[in-house]
């Protein structure tokens, strides 16, 4: 029997065991998609508790206190730090086969040096243990990008953003001081292309005085948020961001477009046809702007939010009521991004969707844009231009990344791909890497002892570095 979570936790083979202690563990992370809070990293946060950095905002974990049938008191609600705690640790003992668990347990180990497992009777030791821990240096926000090696972190920001603490961070004047770590801006236009949700025409109005363009029309939209997008770059932007249901694709005349605009602009309804209309256009005039900035176009699909409204009505979005959603994708994402490819403007671009149904047909469609015919001058072209993102939200647990591991390596190109994010809100996440890595070892350790590929280890170790850091590096530039 092996020991809980020792050195060579989740490696099968010594083919596995082998790549991932030299080659994967000590590569940096880059850590390209996440929504940590820029404030937080510039101000060098440091947590007055354990329940404080670990369960304040986490919405994976309250799911699994509301499955455990904790009142909401102990989640959200007014107990104090140490009950909520206590509330977790009756939980995680109980989280056999999650990968709240494995990361739990992690995150123990490698931020605080504890090896015990959390349950109901440890858990007022380990409460003393991590506090005195955080009460020290060594778990700052900085600290923290220096004990995971982290290279760049890539936060999400809406386009209205000043990006404040981005200037000051790389300028070296905020607290944080001078730091290693890149900590750059994602472009988060979604507010600017739901024109069938609350709030459009404000955040328009918004949009405008920000860019310092009168927004009267798409074409006006359009000039904004290029116009966002060069601020943004300016300061170290690589990657822009969608959050989409399902891939919009209905392409319609301008007068159609611009009819829809209008009526949302007055606060009218816009139906779905009409929408999607706009958001088609409006992300076609997107990538082109990216393709020119040579920015990454990630695309994020089939989350269905808010599904207990009762819940949205008494804490708000963002606090674990979203699930899986079940769209077809296959011909509107195949019909956007060929619109894109005519209007020679496809950009690199990174798929991921939150069901796995979606693996193979998303592998498969992106596999017919890979050329560089949006750039038929560029003779070098991209090594892996389109992107199976990683097994993501719901999915990044072992069985999801191999999943999405195996798809990719099924009808795609698995040594071109860019690798794990966190897409994490927790500065404790970056273990999450570390499970990535050893789960990416072990997988490909098992094809090489099972004869399906050479034990070539140089080869082997150079996959597996590149799909941990360097195709990240070299692909978000």
């Amino acid at each position: 029997m092996k020991l809980f979570l020792d050195d060579d936790f989740l490696l099968e083979t010594e083919t596995a065991r082998s790549l991932y202690h030299k080659a994967a563990k000590n590569e940096p992370i880059y850590d390209f998609h996440c929504h940590l809070i820029p404030a937080h990293i510039a101000e060098n946060k440091r947590f007055a508790n354990i329940t404080e950095l670990w369960l304040a905002g986490d919405h994976y974990k309250w799911r699994m206190l509301r499955a455990m049938g904790f009142d909401e008191y102990y989640i959200t609600g007014g107990a104090s730090d140490y009950e909520k705690f206590i509330a977790w640790a009756k939980t995680v003992e109980q989280l056999i086969g999650n990968p709240l668990y494995h990361w739990t347990h992690l995150e123990l180990q490698r931020c605080f040096g504890i090896h015990e497992p959390l349950t109901e009777k440890t858990a007022p030791s380990i409460w003393e243990k991590a506090n005195a821990v955080l009460a020290g240096d060594s778990l700052s926000v900085k600290a923290i990008f220096e004990k995971f090696n982290v290279h760049t972190v890539g936060t999400t920001d809406d386009p209205i953003d000043s990006l404040e603490y981005h200037k000051a961070i790389a300028a070296g004047t905020a607290p944080i001081g001078t730091i290693k770590t890149r900590v750059i801006p994602s472009f988060r236009p979604d507010k600017a292309l739901n024109i069938d949700k609350a709030g459009f025409a404000e955040y328009i109005e918004t949009l405008s005085a920000v860019s310092g363009v009168p927004i009267n029309s798409v074409s006006d939209l359009i000039k904004a948020l290029e116009n966002r997008v060069d601020f943004f770059t300016a300061h170290g932007c690589r990657a822009s961001d969608h959050a989409l249901e399902y891939p919009p694709f209905v392409p319609a005349d301008e007068a159609v477009i611009e009819a829809a605009f209008q009526a949302a602009r007055s606060g009218q309804p816009v139906d779905q046809t009409a929408a999607d209309a706009y958001k088609t256009k409006v992300l076609v005039e997107l990538a082109r702007i990216y393709t020119k900035h040579a920015m990454v176009m990630q695309l994020h699909l089939a989350a269905i939010r808010c599904v207990n409204s009762h819940m949205l009505q008494r804490l708000g979005p963002d606090t674990g009521y979203d699930a899986v959603h079940d769209h077809p994708v296959s011909a509107k994402l195949a019909g956007l991004l060929d619109l894109m490819e005519q209007a020679g403007a496809l950009p690199k671009t990174v798929l991921y969707s939150l069901n796995p149904k979606d693996y193979y047909p998303l592998a498969t469609i992106m596999g017919g844009f890979q050329d560089n015919v949006s750039k038929p001058e560029n003779r070098e072209g991209v090594k892996g231009k389109m992107q199976l993102g990683s097994a993501w939200w719901f999915c990044d647990h072992r069985n999801g990344m191999e999943e999405q591991l195996k798809t990719l390596a099924d009808v795609g190109l698995l040594s071109a791909f860019v690798g794990m994010l966190t897409d994490s809100r927790s500065f404790l996440s970056y273990p999450r890497h570390e499970y990535f890595r050893r789960i990416l070892c072990n997988l490909i350790g098992s094809w090489v002892e099972n004869g399906e590929y050479p034990a070539d280890m140089e080869t082997l170790s150079a996959i597996v570095k590149n799909i941990s850091f360097e195709n990240a590096l070299a692909y978000f530039g």
